[in-house]
């Protein structure tokens, strides 16, 4: 089986003019950093490097001092426009999401609707940002409670989605008076420059205060520094279990807040009443979409034994047909994988199934190494495993399903909950009683839930994150906009006497 890829000058061409159509400098020709594509492995281009950690802080700080006063309606409108230019460069800014992550464009497509759709969510949270009327203890007394702007927010993004994580702070932040200091990925250059051209001139239509948002490129120096800096109250990072323990240590050290969207190892209970049409469409795409490189990526399958073989016999069989190529072609479902290094570490985690008892059922092969050298494209992989070893105990970012099977109900929510990460999680069942208490307080143990979908896929009117080695962040809809304010008490006083709290007399 071969494949037809695009040329490297034909991905530098359709870099530029997305580039240019979002208002962003182009690229040149042997900048300091490298834009890089998975779709072939090439380089794009060079970037010229932007401001330093220091000068982003400084500068957000003096924006900060105009934007905390704004009233919020006021900053929803900055975000409104954002979105409508997001809604004119859609496809733009989607094929640079294409080239520099290897989405298939409905995919590619879908994150820069979440950017849309979590700005028309702060656009009305804009005029909703409340605090509470408490009842006092003290006659002629009241008592309430403010949200008030925090400070600079430092976002640090993942390459798995490299503009809609960016905007579920970046919109509520913005919205609650906080600039924006964003450390993307070092793969994933120039969906930010494009992302921060577009909010710029957004920003400049609504007459906000200069450095509202502010992208600083480079490798891990660069959000190490981000991450230390005592002019940042507040860090969103999304990453590796093992970055958010750094992190986290650096920002608890000056007394700063951290929200954290770690790794996942996401499950989903295949009951002996499930709907097998569900199981299959569900469990293919939280499994394969996005080759696997979601964070709330299916990679364990914990199957009824009596429904075992039917299902990895359906799944393997939709396995066997999914179209894997390029991200540019309209029939591909699978693109790469974004680097080598994370095809070596798939390769790695099979071989160790495999001395662990593990068998495979589908997939697992490399392709199109011919005809694509440097680039990482592989068949999305099932394996059969006898228990729940070390490795699939480990999170490996990359197409690969781990089947278990289970005789009790409850040795299913053991095995769910088995592992340190607790992101996401689902179960495919008709049975009332088991989904009504996988989403009780003794069953799944991650922060979503999910009943006859997949664990992959979610909407921005819930909160997004998890528990346990995930970091217990959460971002996006329901009431995760307090994480980017600072809450104040106020009792009034309006008589004309003191009464002290408790009935304390001190006369």
């Amino acid at each position: 089986m071969g494949v037809t890829l695009p040329t490297s000058s034909s991905l530098t061409e359709l870099a530029e003019a997305a580039l240019r159509a979002c208002g962003a400098p182009g690229l040149v020709a042997a900048g300091e950093l490298a834009a890089r594509t998975p779709v072939t492995g090439a380089t794009l281009g060079g970037i010229t490097a932007t401001t330093s950690v220091d000068e982003a802080v400084d500068r957000a700080g003096s924006a900060f001092q105009v934007w905390r006063t704004t009233p919020g309606p006021l900053r929803g409108e900055l975000i409104r426009q954002f979105a409508m230019l997001l809604r004119t460069h859609k496809a733009d800014l989607g094929r640079l999401v294409q080239l520099e992550v290897g989405k298939i464009e409905s995919e590619a497509l879908g994150e820069v609707q979440e950017m849309i759709d979590i700005c028309d969510f702060a656009v009305g949270l804009s005029r909703q940002l409340h605090g509470l009327t408490i009842a006092s203890e003290r006659p002629g007394h009241r008592l309430m409670e403010q949200w008030h702007p925090l400070g600079p927010t430092g976002v640090i993004t993942a390459f798995n989605f490299p503009v809609a994580v960016w905007s579920w702070n970046a919109a509520l932040a913005v919205v609650c008076g906080n600039p924006v200091i964003w450390k993307p990925s070092d793969l994933t250059p120039l969906t930010a420059i494009a992302t921060t051209a577009m909010f710029d001139q957004a920003a400049a239509a609504v007459g906000a205060p200069p450095h509202l948002s502010q992208v600083v490129l480079g490798g891990a120096d660069v959000g190490a520094a981000l991450v230390a800096h005592p002019g940042v109250p507040l860090i969103s990072a999304t990453g590796s279990t093992r970055m958010g323990q750094q992190v986290a240590g650096v920002v608890a050290n000056r007394f700063g807040r951290s929200i954290l969207e770690l790794g996942g190892n996401n499950a989903a209970i295949v009951a002996p009443s499930a709907d097998i049409e569900l199981v299959v469409r569900g469990m293919t795409f939280a499994a394969a979409g996005t080759a696997g490189q979601r964070c709330t990526s299916l990679r364990r399958a914990i199957v009824h034994e009596s429904r075992v073989d039917e299902v990895v016999e359906r799944m393997s069989a939709a396995y066997a047909s999914l179209p894997v190529g390029s991200p540019l072609d309209a029939g591909t479902l699978v693109g790469p994988l974004i680097t080598g290094t994370a095809f070596d570490r798939m390769q790695a985690a099979i071989e160790t199934a495999r001395s662990d008892g593990g068998a495979v059922a589908v997939g697992g092969e490399r392709l199109f190494a011919d005809e694509a050298p440097d680039a990482a494209y592989v068949h999305p992989t099932i394996v059969t495993m006898p228990k729940q070893t070390d490795i699939v105990a480990t999170e490996t970012f990359a197409p690969l399903l781990y089947v278990l099977t289970y005789d009790d109900f409850e040795e299913a929510i053991e095995l769910q909950n088995g592992v340190p990460q607790g992101l996401a999680s689902s179960i495919f069942t008709t049975d009332l009683r088991e989904a009504e208490r996988f989403c009780a307080a003794d069953g799944s143990d991650c922060g979503i839930a999910n009943v006859n979908i997949g664990p992959s896929g979610a909407e921005i009117g819930g909160a997004f994150g998890g528990e346990k080695a995930t970091g217990g962040g959460r971002e996006s809809g329901s009431d995760a906009w307090k994480a980017y304010m600072r809450r104040s008490t106020n009792t009034i006083n309006y008589s004309n006497d003191l009464p002290l709290a408790q009935g304390v007399k001190f006369a």
